[in-house]
């Protein structure tokens, strides 16, 4: 019988596509939370992988889970009465592109990170390239520790204003005379967009990364005869934590 099996060790992992944080110092290194922090950082270390911050409020939404699960003396992504993960990432301030999690139930740090690291579904969200925080509890219960690992790709939780000038400095930076047009709202979701005799072209689109240009809108700007652009960042529908920004650009 295996080491897992006699044990009796249990987890699962989940981990959802989709949008940040305050990121706080981590736990202890003495500590289960800080063992699991430095080895799953040492892991990725090894890989060539960029470290993963300590996020304070991925830390709070752990922490809220494995107290659940400890009280109830089960382990589960989501119990009985309780929020899907997005929801309680979303309550506890996380903003995301990507959120993960593997949950465990183990008699110590070093056995559950061991065990994840076997597990292909656990290992994956540990070394999961785009990956840049973690937040990490570890409860003590009848069954032994119940541990948490709340991954995220976070994001800036930018307003309007901000998306705009950061999409007018990319097509700035790209040759053209950008300007931010907050009172163009219409842009947003208009069918056509009438400039007099000017050339326009109308692109709107989502995106969760706003530190590069769209494919779509890299593509328009190579006609040379579109040198002039006006921005606007409309309000998205309720993205529930994502970070999902949704912008209209105006070429003409």
């Amino acid at each position: 019988m295996s080491l897992v099996a006699r044990i009796a060790l249990l987890f699962a992992a989940i981990s959802l596509l989709a949008p940040a944080a305050v990121y706080a110092r981590p736990p202890q290194s003495t500590s289960s939370e800080g063992q699991l922090f430095y080895s799953l950082n040492r892991e990725r270390a090894a890989q060539g992988l960029s470290v993963l911050q300590w996020d304070d409020a991925l830390a709070f939404a752990a922490r809220d889970h494995a107290s659940q699960m400890a009280l109830h003396n089960l382990m589960s992504h989501q119990l009985p009465g309780e929020p899907e993960l997005i929801a309680r990432a979303n309550a506890a301030g996380v903003r995301f592109s990507v959120i993960a999690e593997n949950v465990a139930i183990g008699p110590d740090a070093s056995t559950i990170h061991a065990a994840w690291m076997r597990s292909p579904g656990h290992r994956a969200n540990i070394l999961r390239p785009e990956l840049s925080a973690v937040g990490i509890a570890v409860i003590p219960g009848t069954s032994g520790l119940f541990a948490v690992q709340d991954f995220a790709q976070t994001s800036a939780n930018l307003n309007l204003a901000q998306q705009e000038q950061q999409m007018v400095s990319l097509l700035a930076a790209r040759g053209l005379q950008a300007t931010a047009s907050p009172e163009a709202q219409q842009f947003c979701n208009a069918r056509r967009v009438y400039m007099g005799n000017h050339s326009t072209t109308i692109l709107r689109f989502e995106t969760t990364d706003l530190s590069t240009l769209p494919a779509s809108v890299e593509q328009k700007i190579k006609d040379r005869s579109l040198r002039t652009a006006s921005v606007t960042a409309c309000t998205p529908a309720n993205s529930s934590g994502f970070s999902r920004f949704r912008i209209a650009v105006l070429l003409f």
